[in-house]
């Protein structure tokens, strides 16, 4: 007797969307990977520069300046115009911009020429981040936290790794050697061509099916809105604010305290920058499961203990504790991020450019400031000062309950 396997059309298609949905994802991802590894370039090459150009610490703020006012500021204006009049070749446009601020610093004759490369691969990072977000949340098949979070570990690891193929590449064979990373943005225009296609045929279904994925408007008062976004924003100032201490100046830290060699400081800070990529990763999926609010409150205000701690630790329990500090508070983003994202609905790409932006203009304000104040005191003293900035997290507590317990698919 033969037996007949049947097969359910609905099951099929289903998992075949599944599996499209999850490498649009995966290509977003590695593209934000590229991005934030070129972008991590320029500051890694300020040595050349200021040997070469003759720069003074000034003119290096300049360009630091220069690149952070376009791709921090820029962003929430673009998301704005784009969740109005959606531009899905825009993702490839900005990573040609990025490749023409590339191969302009890559031969660069004088400062102000720098300065214009400087803008371009800025407003390349402000063009790439909403829109990338995005398709990522149109990808995430309603599991937003974790789409965002799968999203943002390229980010993380792109940036962990700019640095270093710049002292393998740049830094020994000069300014001009930059332009070989180009071949990473070349890569990421082909890569998003095919995004940017993907997501201009999923535009059409939407307009198309406009009932089937119409997107729940916000049931709070705008009074309330505003209020909790204010709160995500002095939550995302804490979270960054904090990691700037450890992303710019941990080294230091170590080698200061506790006179261990530069190699061990770097060991030091990589495994703290491992833990922070993993504390990405896994913050959206959990507020999935969980809730937005609870990963919030956990990541935040959960860090405290542990950064009250660590400036009066020893070696051993210092590299503990930063791990355990790098994992707890990097799981915050996704969270804040999504749960943003559910308070003014059909603002995607608006609400992603202003906390993508406010993120790093944060971290960019935080080293400058933290570095002046090690200059006047000590950089043991930034750590004892720092240590009571996750305490903002008790703002949570003002924030409203927003997440549905079965979450649908929005299509932006």
């Amino acid at each position: 007797m033969s037996t007949q396997t049947v097969t359910n059309p609905g099951t099929s298609t289903a998992a075949t969307e599944a599996k499209t949905l999850f490498r649009v994802l995966a290509a977003v991802s590695f593209c934000h990977l590229l991005n934030d590894m070129v972008q991590s370039l320029l500051p890694s090459i300020y040595p050349i520069l200021k040997t070469s150009f003759h720069l003074n610490f000034t003119q290096i703020g300049l360009i630091t300046l220069t690149y952070q006012i376009t791709a921090s500021l820029l962003q929430p204006f673009i998301g704005h115009f784009t969740d109005k009049r959606p531009m899905p070749y825009s993702l490839p446009i900005g990573m040609v911009f990025t490749l023409i601020g590339l191969l302009l610093l890559a031969v660069a004759p004088t400062f102000t020429i720098l300065l214009t490369a400087a803008t371009l691969i800025g407003i390349g990072s402000a063009v790439f981040h909403p829109e990338s977000s995005r398709v990522s949340r149109m990808a995430s098949g309603g599991k937003h936290g974790f789409a965002q979070s799968f999203f943002q570990v390229g980010g993380n690891t792109g940036s962990a790794i700019g640095p270093l193929l710049a002292a393998l590449i740049v830094l020994p064979h000069g300014q001009i050697s930059s332009a070989w990373f180009s071949i990473a943005a070349l890569l990421g225009i082909v890569v998003l061509m095919r995004v940017s296609r993907w997501y201009k045929d999923r535009l059409s279904h939407l307009r198309n099916n406009p009932a089937k994925h119409a997107e729940e408007s916000s049931t709070l008062p705008p009074g309330k809105v505003a209020a909790a976004i204010a709160v995500l924003i002095a939550l995302v100032f804490s979270k960054y604010f904090y990691l700037a201490s450890l992303t710019s100046y941990y080294t230091f830290y170590l080698i200061s305290k506790f006179h261990v060699s530069v190699q061990s400081s770097q060991l030091h800070l990589f495994a703290f920058l491992a833990a922070v990529a993993a504390g990405t990763l896994i913050g959206g999926p959990i507020g999935d499961r969980v809730g937005r609010k609870s990963v919030i409150w956990c990541s935040i205000l959960g860090a405290l203990p542990f950064t009250l701690i660590l400036p009066h630790a020893n070696l051993f329990w210092t590299g503990i504790l930063s791990v355990i500090i790098g994992f707890v508070i990097a799981s915050a983003f996704s969270a804040i991020l999504v749960y943003a994202q559910e308070l003014v609905p059909g603002r995607v790409g608006m609400i992603s450019g202003l906390f993508f932006g406010f993120a790093f203009g944060m971290g960019g304000i935080g080293a400058a400031v933290l570095g002046k104040l090690a200059d006047m005191t000590s950089i043991v003293y930034v750590y004892h000062v720092c240590a009571y900035l996750p305490a903002i997290g008790l703002l949570t507590g003002l924030l409203p309950n927003t997440q549905k317990k079965h979450p649908q698919q929005e299509p932006v």
